[in-house]
């Protein structure tokens, strides 16, 4: 309840500023009316969910042994009866991204913080390297969302958004060579020891995924093959953004 109403607040403010909305880590599926009613009157506002609120819920946080604290972030994540709702928006263009932000806060020495004390328990969770692969293999290759919305929702809408379209988000000349390969046919289990992430878990632990990027191109040059970093350290660039397109 408080999150559609903050959501609600959020849109009637910018509606009255005459500007444009992006609404951050949408959870459920309150919210989502909110967005879809906001969106049925033409007004500019987008919205992002995560993978946490299309995979997880709830039943994490009782897990025992102060486990519970991997999967303390804002929002909260919720009831099971959300994910299906915020899949359907996804596949409907109701919602316009997936993104996340990356908080590797360590289980031992920063998450236990809170074990006398919730309140101080850092805040949010890991989760940049294994957005991708999740999103195609319980997304696309389940059939929830076609080929054409994964590359949507994680790629060329985020573009647009974010005043990065056309050098990001498009494969099209002029644009900027980065191209994610993705094996159809690998299958991993997700572990942390597996991961790039310099934290000591991973929130999708033992998840099973088909699909799998095996080279990263950025501006035309590999630089991420089979799993190892392959570029030249100093290669990224700054990249100023342009007024933002509404998707």
């Amino acid at each position: 309840m408080a999150e559609a109403e903050a959501v609600s607040r959020a849109i009637k403010i910018a509606s009255f500023a005459g500007a444009p909305l992006y609404i951050v880590h949408l959870s459920c599926k309150e919210s989502l009316i909110e967005l879809v009613r906001a969106r049925e009157q033409r007004l500019p506002v987008m919205a992002e969910t995560c993978p946490q609120y299309l995979l997880l819920s709830e039943e994490k946080y009782e897990e025992p042994n102060f486990m519970g604290a991997k999967y303390v972030m804002s929002p909260p994540l919720r009831p099971k009866e959300n994910l299906n709702s915020l899949w359907d928006g996804l596949a409907k263009g109701e919602i316009q991204a997936v993104s996340t932000d990356h908080c590797p806060f360590f289980l031992k020495g920063q998450k236990d913080l809170g074990l006398e004390f919730f309140g101080k328990i850092p805040n949010g969770a890991p989760g940049i390297e294994t957005r991708m692969s999740l999103m195609y293999s319980y997304g696309a290759n389940m059939g929830k969302l076609s080929l054409q919305r994964f590359v949507e929702v994680t790629a060329t809408n985020p573009a647009k958004i974010f005043g990065l379209y056309p050098s990001k988000g498009t494969i099209a000349v002029g644009s900027d060579a980065d191209i994610v390969i993705f094996d159809p046919n690998v299958k991993k289990v997700i572990t942390k020891s597996k991961l790039h992430e310099n934290v000591d878990y991973t929130a999708y632990e033992g998840f099973e995924v088909t699909g799998y990027p095996v080279i990263t191109i950025l501006r035309g040059n590999i630089i991420v093959e089979n799993g190892n970093f392959i570029g030249e350290k100093g290669f990224g660039k700054f990249l100023k953004r342009q007024a933002p397109i509404l998707v």
